[in-house]
């Protein structure tokens, strides 16, 4: 994605880091006489996806002309200070940016440095405070990544400075080690992500599947053949912003490309029936795995100690749960959910689930322990993942426990904690999107379909 600070360059008043010359790719094999795919027509451009393709001292020119004139204004892109304060920068926007687009980043971003504005910062944070933070992001493994990496780094007593170097901290890649070290530290490495993939792809007329690990290899070494040597930061960064603004995936802008007279897909568009839109190759998605899961909203109506709850003079607490610190989520908050199979999702059979689960976990046995003033379905929501589709079935119960609430949570081996906050607190948490939106459906329910006389004794004090 394009989205970074400057690269510190001959301008500050240092000399690049240079590297050994990555290995040119091999051409092309020749065409087949009787090629009528795009695999052919690729392959039969001359210099097609070889060394001088792509005539990389213009089009290194080329794009960084248009990147200095076009670049958008970005506040990653303004950091300033020391070269670990401006790499620390660029690693959080970077990590941010990963499947989430920039319009939603900015805020985050912004108010991720204003908490957290250096590294040592960050690596005084609890991963709690750094879920709240995130929270609405997604993808919330890179959050616990970065704060794992910032104490690596702060115990090591140093900020890595080379590509290599950045790798060995927890969460960083191939892809941000390239970004951080060439745009923080001028190091003249290459960086791919999916809108340098697709840049090359047509520059190079390359139709393999992007996917296979021998053309990821073929796009890194043409991505290594490619980077400025100067101005290796600021040309990673204009390959970004190129593919995510002018060479988009549906759309491309080919006349107002700075580096369309290279590019090879274009070519052959004007010559065969394909299209600059076949570049690269769309490589189906593996349709979602589909869960199904009972979601129960416990508000608990009285009988709390305050050092269990912290929720001075309120009596009306929501429980939440800690998932396991490894797998889907892991660390975050969350209303009882437990799966069920697809052919049990009917209400008594979730209930039955949901009971026998509060009843193990947290000891809380529904209708023996405990005295049910409201119980209702609510409806379900989906939610989906990058590799699940979980339908979640979420229903309310507000309960009266009749011993006290100080001994509710069971010590589990899998570390499954207990929480009670109350509606303030749930609202300023860092809840996922999916748990939000759960909450936010009954609220809605309780504000239209209960009388006010049983909102009130739902909630001690009911906030708009």
């Amino acid at each position: 994605m394009a989205k970074n600070p400057k690269a510190a360059d001959t301008r500050r008043g240092r000399s690049p880091t240079r590297r050994p010359q990555p290995r040119r790719a091999k051409a092309a094999p020749a065409a087949s006489s009787s090629a009528a795919d795009i695999e052919d027509l690729a392959s039969a451009v001359p210099g097609a996806a070889g060394p001088g393709a792509a005539a990389p001292a213009a089009l290194r020119a080329q794009l960084l002309r248009w990147y200095d004139a076009h670049r958008r204004d970005l506040p990653w892109r303004c950091a300033s200070g020391s070269e670990e304060e401006r790499a620390y920068a660029v690693w959080v926007s970077e990590v941010m940016l990963q499947q989430t687009r920039v319009p939603v980043v900015v805020g985050y971003y912004e108010r991720w440095m204003a908490r957290w504005p250096t590294v040592r910062s960050l690596a005084a944070a609890t991963q709690e405070e750094v879920n709240e933070m995130w929270a609405g992001l997604g993808y919330y493994r890179r959050a616990r990544f970065l704060l794992e990496g910032a104490k690596q780094i702060m115990e090591k007593g140093v900020f890595p400075c080379t590509a290599s170097a950045l790798r060995e901290v927890r969460g960083i890649g191939d892809y941000t080690a390239g970004a951080i070290a060439s745009i923080a530290f001028n190091e003249v490495v290459p960086v791919v992500d999916g809108n340098v993939v697709r840049v090359i792809s047509r520059l190079y007329a390359i139709a393999d599947n992007p996917k296979e690990s021998s053309t990821v290899k073929r796009f890194w070494e043409l991505a290594g053949q490619m980077v400025d040597p100067l101005r290796p930061g600021d040309f990673n960064q204009a390959m970004m912003e190129l593919g995510a603004t002018l060479c988009s995936k549906t759309k491309p802008g080919c006349s107002e490309c700075p580096v369309s007279s290279h590019c090879q897909a274009l070519a052959l568009s004007h010559e065969n029936s394909v299209r600059v839109t076949d570049f690269p190759r769309v490589v189906p998605k593996a349709k979602p795995r589909r869960d199904f899961a009972a979601v129960c909203v416990v508000q608990i109506a009285q009988g709390l100690e305050e050092e269990v709850t912290a929720a001075k003079g309120n009596d009306h607490l929501f429980l939440l749960i800690k998932r396991p610190e490894e797998g889907l989520l892991a660390g975050l908050w969350e209303f009882p959910l437990v799966l069920v199979d697809e052919g049990k999702t009917d209400l008594l059979n979730r209930r039955k689930a949901m009971d026998k689960y509060l009843s193990k976990l947290l000891n809380i046995d529904i209708g023996q322990k405990s005295v049910v003033i409201f119980r209702e379905d609510i409806g379900e929501h989906v939610h989906v993942f990058s590799h699940i589709r979980l339908t979640m079935h979420v229903e309310l119960i507000i309960i009266n426990i009749k011993d006290g609430v100080d001994r509710l949570c069971k010590k589990e081996a899998d570390s499954t904690r207990l929480k009670l906050v109350n509606e303030s607190s749930v609202e300023s948490m860092g809840l996922t999107s999916g748990i939000r939106k759960v909450y936010n459906m009954v609220r809605v329910f309780k504000e239209k379909r209960l009388p006010v006389s049983e909102q009130r004794s739902c909630t001690h004090e009911e906030k708009d």
